[in-house]
């Protein structure tokens, strides 16, 4: 019976959060029952920005899928330890690796980690232990997360740079039912288009008047990712979170509610009383997230849709497919939403 070696990588800060200019740190830790040869050990970072275009988006021809490069960002390899033999046991072989050398120049950016729809932005540590011909080599691999550094990282915006909007039965680019447009609406509010990743999204909305009762308010968030591929700009607008508006007798609730899942928060039901202003308050989430990118080759853009929904029984009938759709019972407004990275941002560790 073949004896078990495992192999894992274990980094010094629970959260995974490094800067570009620090090293990262952590051991190699190898469990074997009997002890193993090996050649020098060696630890590796890749970091790229990985790019992809699905056949038929946005209309790129399917010759176009699969063939755009990756962006390199960083890639170097040490040795942590030379040939020699592990004993049985645990062993822990501890290692510190710089992204990048003081007053060393970088071709590429070090980007934020994001994981999106087609454009993935991660780094990985891979720790490999070659044991010659005869033997299987051993590997392991472990990613870490990449936040700006606090060199030229603006302040914390203060107070944050807020958007009046309305939404009316004449601002909607979409056909509504009869008794929607004839009867009319109106929605009207504020919310903070820049913010900084730390802070939730914040703002406020009231309904001065609607003819027909109204089910829902749903805050949407949205990821638009552009990619340049030959002559051709390729733009796919993803969901990444919807959170509903609620009244105030519950708001407290729903705000707890929002640290315990993420993923999608009910906030409000059914309809909401006129001339109340009712608190926009949306917690942002980490991976799915980074500060707003505009590079050569691609940029990772952030939008609010704010989505009201009529009371209809043609909305019962209807499958749900994409909540921000147009739709004859609904109503839309769609913001920019600018994410910075700030300085009181930092080492939250």
């Amino acid at each position: 019976m073949a004896t078990v070696t495992t192999v894992n990588v274990k980094l010094s800060r629970s959260n995974r959060i490094y800067r570009s200019s620090e090293p990262v740190e952590g051991k190699i830790v190898i469990k074997s029952a009997t002890s193993i040869s090996h050649q020098p050990i060696r630890l590796s970072v890749n970091g790229s920005v990985n790019l992809q275009v699905r056949g038929g988006s946005a209309g790129v021809i399917e010759s176009f899928y699969g063939v755009i490069k990756p962006i390199q960002i960083v890639k170097k390899t040490i040795e942590v330890r030379s040939s020699g033999k592990i004993p049985p046991g645990t062993t822990e072989i501890p290692f510190s690796l710089n992204l990048r050398e003081p007053g060393e120049s970088i071709v590429e950016k070090f980007y934020e980690t994001f994981h999106g729809t087609n454009i993935n932005i991660q780094y990985l540590l891979t720790a490999d232990i070659p044991r010659g011909y005869l033997h299987k080599p051993l590997s392991a691999t472990m990613e870490f997360i990449i936040e700006s550094g606090r060199v030229d990282l603006p302040e914390r915006p203060i107070p944050p740079e807020m958007v009046i909007f309305y939404i009316t039965q004449d601002t909607q680019r979409h056909p509504l039912l009869p008794e929607i447009k004839t009867g009319g609406f109106r929605v009207t509010g504020k919310l903070a288009t820049q913010c900084s990743l730390q802070d939730p999204l914040s703002g406020e909305l009231t309904v001065e008047a609607s003819s027909v009762p109204i089910t829902s308010i749903d805050i949407h968030l949205l990821r638009v990712e552009s990619i340049i591929v030959g002559e051709r700009i390729v733009t796919e607008t993803s969901l990444i979170q919807s959170t509903q508006v609620l009244t105030m007798t519950i708001l407290l609730v729903v705000i707890s509610k929002c640290f315990a899942n993420q993923d999608h928060v009910q906030i409000a039901d059914g309809d909401v009383c006129r001339n109340m202003s009712l608190p926009i308050y949306v917690l942002l989430p980490r991976l799915l997230m980074c500060p707003s990118v505009f590079a050569g080759p691609f940029s990772v853009e952030f939008k609010v849709c704010i989505t009201i929904s009529f009371k209809s029984k043609l909305a019962k009938a209807q499958p749900k497919s994409d909540p921000t759709a147009p739709r004859l019972w609904m109503a839309l407004e769609r913001l920019p939403l600018e994410l910075v990275r700030t300085k009181r941002d930092q080492f939250s560790c």
